[in-house]
């Protein structure tokens, strides 16, 4: 098979090549397991096409590049990419595209269950060996979560074994430990790690001051990967994670009492006992999956089946006071989804000329919302009736299930060109229940030898995420401080695409490359996400029509001691007309977006990272930025998202260095300065559609950081 041109770009120098050790006589056994291990992970690799889409590669060489080293947080790793705008970054929340979510995430070849988060972040830096970020018009194999996928390849055991220990501390009263164990046992291969975290800042800030009030968070990831090889082509594999987070909402001091209670408050004054800076608002977060894997391969046939389950819960604890003080209503929510499936991909070289894949997947998801809710009474007129609140349950749940199946073929046409055409059908059934054909067309043609265009045509089709789309019971609510100003809801709708995508790659010299892509979404039914209530739960609403387009470009330099890299990301998108969720809204706002496009809330028209670094022996200096132009927001008086928040740059720096001990061991010390310039900036102001509490970056911070490889 003839290697095809790929838009494969990397932000930092590009991967070192591992260098193996010369075994012993003794030592045969398990270097023949290191090089079945190879093999096969190469065969998984291959059962995924990239063909005709933009692919963004990050390596263990660039993690180490960056600020925190494998202590950064995953979604910062995934922002020094083009395409890729920060929203909460306590949450891990990151738009690819101008949309909303919808990232589709992929560890050894198996697609996650998508879990309900809230603040936290369940994927570990540490755990990653490489990711291929692929974007743009994906082939069939790629469905449900398309606005990019996360495709990532877990570190492994190698031939020697061992371990890593690591501790970083710094601002905000952050405390990490971290651990690492990997190795090979007769035909077993493992990978295990863990961390825990507790610091002062577990989501923004309200205020831009440097330290949030009531901010604290503790949170704990484990993951895990063992392989069993049964002989020279079969695999079994056994994947597990899991994830726990507590964090405290932080207080904004000096607010005014919406609603009296007896005792305590009284609105009319704009007086109250307890005062806002005093609130005691928690969420707990969990989530643990584990995949069990079978992968053969056979000669031109290979394949791998996965079963998974997963299973997620967040919980919202009030203020039981605050909350009916300052927004009339204190709802405990309870949010929990339990996920079981099968994933089956497979691909046959037919030919020199053809390679056939196909897969199926299912899912059977089962959600619960259970929210105990106080409210007070209220007259025809809305007004605040009485001063005593009443308690009222509102629970539901769902059983959805999604099925998906998919055919394509990858055909080398010529030496330069190659098309990869396939069908997917996705079909769901939950709140609602739907199903769409969607054909794939991917081009990728290598105009010469240091030039290569790649073009594509999908249908997507992406349901709403069904953990998140509990039907709220209005009518419950009516005559109190919690109904809505519009009493119906139409249920969320599957969001239905047409994507199209071109882009093009030209090496300039050895050191030089630089990329381009330009895209464009025609969206029917189109799926946004709102914060409506204290809880950080997200809820999906559709806009009837909206279109999202834009640009990225990238440039990346490396030479043996240092290099660079820049990218530049110009976009816009807008929807129209809400056809679901309506009593999320108010009247004249749905009245006005019944009638005009407006800005998503999540918008940001440019948005530009980059960064340099210089190492030589054992030293490392680095340096990184990222401008946004700002999100949107409603200004006073004026059109729903119809503004822009300031614009930011904010800056870091890095040092570290590394010192190799006796045993094949190495010491390494690390100094991470993160907003160096100390910049004040919204992410959010609180304002536009579905958006929650204002939300300030962080601070400048300071952190160092030791680590033992053994």
């Amino acid at each position: 098979m003839q290697h095809q041109p790929q838009l494969r770009t990397l932000p930092l120098l590009l991967a070192a090549a591992f260098q193996l050790h010369p075994a012993h006589a003794d030592e045969a056994p398990v270097q023949q397991v290191e090089v079945t291990a190879t093999a096969l992970r190469n065969a998984r690799i291959d059962l995924s096409p990239n063909v005709g889409t933009t692919v963004y590669s990050i390596d263990r060489h660039m993690i180490e590049q960056l600020a925190q080293g494998d202590n950064t947080p995953f979604n910062e790793v995934l922002l020094r990419l083009p395409g890729v705008s920060q929203d909460s970054k306590g949450s891990g929340a990151l738009h690819v595209r101008d949309d909303h979510a919808n990232v589709q995430y992929r560890i050894n070849g198996v697609q996650l269950p998508e879990s309900i988060s809230g603040f936290g972040q369940s994927i570990d830096t540490r755990l990653v060996q490489s990711t291929d970020f692929i974007t743009g018009a994906l082939p069939a194999q790629f469905g449900l979560r398309t606005a990019g996928i996360v495709d990532i390849q877990t570190r492994e055991g190698n031939l020697k074994g061992g371990g890593r220990v690591g501790l970083l501390v710094g601002s905000h009263d952050h405390v990490e430990p971290s651990a690492e164990l990997f190795g090979t046992q007769g035909a077993v291969n493992y990978y295990l790690s863990g961390s825990y975290l507790s610091n002062g800042l577990g989501v923004e800030n309200p205020l831009p001051s440097r330290n949030a009030l009531h901010d604290r968070t503790r949170q704990s990831k484990s993951f895990g990967t063992l392989s069993w090889f049964l002989d020279d082509q079969t695999r079994v594999g056994l994947m597990f994670g899991s994830y726990n987070g507590r964090f405290q909402i932080p207080n904004n001091p000096d607010q005014a009492p919406a609603f009296s209670l007896n005792g305590v408050s009284d609105a009319a004054s704009g007086s109250s006992a307890l005062a806002s800076s005093q609130l005691d608002e928690r969420q707990r977060e969990q989530n643990r999956f584990v995949v069990l894997s079978l992968q053969k391969s056979l000669g031109a046939l290979n394949y791998q089946l996965s079963a998974y389950q997963q299973t997620s819960e967040l919980h919202y604890l009030p203020d039981p006071i605050g909350d009916l003080v300052y927004n009339g209503v204190a709802s405990d929510t309870l949010r929990g989804n339990r996920s079981s499936g099968l994933q089956f991909d497979a691909s046959y070289a037919l030919n020199p000329q053809h390679t056939l894949r196909a897969g199926l997947a299912y899912n059977r998801q089962r959600s619960r919302s259970e929210n105990a809710v106080q409210v007070f009474d209220t007259d025809d007129s809305g007004t605040q009736s009485s001063s005593l609140p009443r308690l009222i349950s509102d629970n539901s749940s769902m059983t959805g299930r999604t099925s998906s199946l998919y055919l394509q073929d990858e055909w080398h046409i010529s030496a330069p060109l190659t098309l990869n055409y396939g069908l997917r059908y996705d079909k769901v059934a939950a709140y609602i229940n739907e199903q769409q054909w969607s054909p794939r067309l991917n081009l990728a043609y290598q105009l010469d030898k240091d030039t290569a265009l790649h073009a594509g045509y999908s249908r997507y089709f992406t349901p709403p995420p069904q953990e998140l789309a509990a039907q709220s019971s209005i009518d419950l609510y009516a005559g109190t401080s919690n109904a809505p100003e519009i009493a119906h809801s139409d249920p969320v709708r599957a969001e239905r695409t047409h994507y199209y995508d071109l882009g093009l790659r030209h090496q300039f010299s050895p050191a030089l490359t630089l990329t381009a892509d330009a895209y464009y979404k025609k969206i029917s039914n189109m799926l946004d996400e709102g914060q409506f209530g204290q809880a950080l739960i997200l809820t999906p609403f559709n806009y009837q029509y909206g279109y999202a387009k834009g640009v990225e470009l990238s440039a990346i330099y490396n030479r043996s001691h240092w290099g660079g890299f820049l990218n530049l990301t110009a976009q816009q998108a807008k929807g129209r007309n809400l056809i679901s969720g309506q009593s999320l809204f108010g009247a004249d706002e749905l009245a006005y977006i019944a009638s005009h496009a407006i800005y998503v809330d999540h918008d940001q028209t440019y948005t530009i990272s980059g960064g340099a670094h210089y190492h030589l022996a054992g030293s490392r200096l680095g340096a990184d930025f990222l401008y946004g132009s700002g999100l949107r927001m409603t200004p006073d008086g004026g059109a729903p998202n119809s503004g822009t928040l300031p614009h930011y740059t904010t800056v870091n720096f890095s040092l570290s260095h590394e010192w190799p001990l006796p045993a094949a061991r190495k010491l390494e010390a690390r100094l991470a300065l993160i907003n160096a310039f100390d910049q004040v900036y919204l992410l959010r102001d609180g304002s536009g559609v579905g958006v929650g509490a204002p939300q300030y970056g962080a601070r400048r911070s300071l952190y160092g950081g030791v680590s033992l490889s053994f």
